[in-house]
């Protein structure tokens, strides 16, 4: 078992202070021991003893006697004085490591908060603040607060970014998709320009739900700071249904707390996902809602699809990722379940997914019961 960093400073403290005593234990003893006492000089001990005149010899016995007496008193008495200091001075030494090593409790705990934050730039607005002598451990704390303030900008201007550039390219695809619509207005247009006219638009749409996905992704990955009550039941009932492929909803109660919209988008992703990828012919979706014992409210999707590898799995949450799909050729934005992901950690829950041996794929999302 290692020791922390308080138990080791705490042990070369006390292994410092034990070493001292011993040392100075031991040096009283020889210096004691080392210098015999005069003949004929009193002696203070325990009890008066008076030489007598004619007793040279007896008086001699006397003194070393009373030599071994002192010595073994200074040994005894000694040790335990030295024991009892020893272990105030250890516990001591505990308290002082605590104290000292306190500015990096205060440091871990904020990288603790900000590590377990469930959006990924949530937190970030956190500073440590040590007050305190400008030593190490303030630099330390400094340089903590300086690269969570670049790493805020960071964030921040990339949301910035992506939501300006969003909104500057619809301008364009509206207004694409208005003169293709004029432009193929007349009866008189040819089947070759109108062909061309349906695929145009067609790709205007495509990207048209891209921007929007964008959008929605930079939004769901912010915190959620207005929370209203939503049942997942309600909106498992409401979207859960295909013209294409058998879907069974089973809602039970799922109350939680969070942005109605994004909590909707994250049942609605997750149904279009499981209607998209899967069997020509024949396929189903069941989505299940429900609280659960533990406290957290489970969503639940599964669809028959094509066999998923097991190591595929995780990408399938990446922006952009479709597996055994062209990304041309594929009419989704690639965002589905990026967004999905986004949403649940910024209601402070989470998204696994699980390949099915049949096939298809086993959408879970964990999200706080509301109380």
């Amino acid at each position: 078992m290692r020791l922390t960093v308080r138990g080791r400073l705490t042990l070369v403290y006390g292994g410092l202070f034990v070493a001292a005593g011993l040392l100075l234990l031991g040096a009283i003893y020889v210096l004691v021991d080392q210098a015999p006492p005069r003949a004929g000089t009193a002696i203070v001990t325990d009890q008066l003893v008076t030489p007598p005149p004619n007793g040279e010899l007896y008086l001699q016995k006397v003194v070393e006697g009373t030599q071994a007496s002192t010595l073994h008193t200074i040994l005894t008495r000694g040790a335990i004085a030295f024991v009892v200091i020893s272990a105030a001075a250890i516990a001591l030494g505990w308290l002082i490591a605590g104290r000292l090593l306190q500015p990096l409790h205060q440091i871990t705990a904020t990288a603790r908060r900000i590590a377990e934050s469930p959006a990924a730039d949530r937190g970030l607005h956190e500073r440590i603040a040590l007050d305190g002598p400008d030593d190490e451990v303030k630099r330390l704390a400094d340089t903590f607060d300086l690269m969570l303030a670049r790493l805020d900008q960071s964030f921040d201007g990339q949301r910035r970014f992506i939501a300006s550039a969003s909104h500057e390219l619809r301008t364009p695809l509206t207004l694409n998709r208005t003169l293709l619509e004029v432009a193929l207005e007349p009866a008189e247009v040819s089947p070759e320009v109108r062909q061309l006219g349906t695929t145009l638009l067609s790709i205007n749409d495509r990207h048209g739900r891209l921007i929007d996905g964008l959008l929605l992704l930079a939004r769901s990955e912010r915190e959620v700071t207005e929370r209203s009550y939503v049942d997942l039941a309600d909106i498992v009932d409401h979207v859960a249904v295909s013209d294409t492929v058998k879907v069974v909803a089973t809602p039970g109660e799922a109350a939680v707390l969070g942005d109605p919209v994004l909590l909707e988008r994250l049942v609605e992703n997750l149904v279009e996902n499981g209607i998209r990828h899967n069997v020509a012919s024949g396929g189903w979706v069941q989505v299940t809602s429900r609280t659960r014992p533990d406290g957290w409210v489970e969503l639940q999707v599964g669809n028959s699809g094509p066999v998923i590898p097991r190591y595929e799995v995780p990408g399938l949450f990446e922006p952009f990722h479709r597996y055994g799909r062209e990304r041309l050729a594929s009419p989704g934005a690639g965002l589905g379940l990026s967004i999905v992901r986004a949403v649940a950690r910024a209601h402070g829950g989470e998204v696994r997914a699980d390949a099915r041996d049949e096939g298809g794929l086993i959408v879970t999302v964990l999200l706080p019961r509301a109380p």
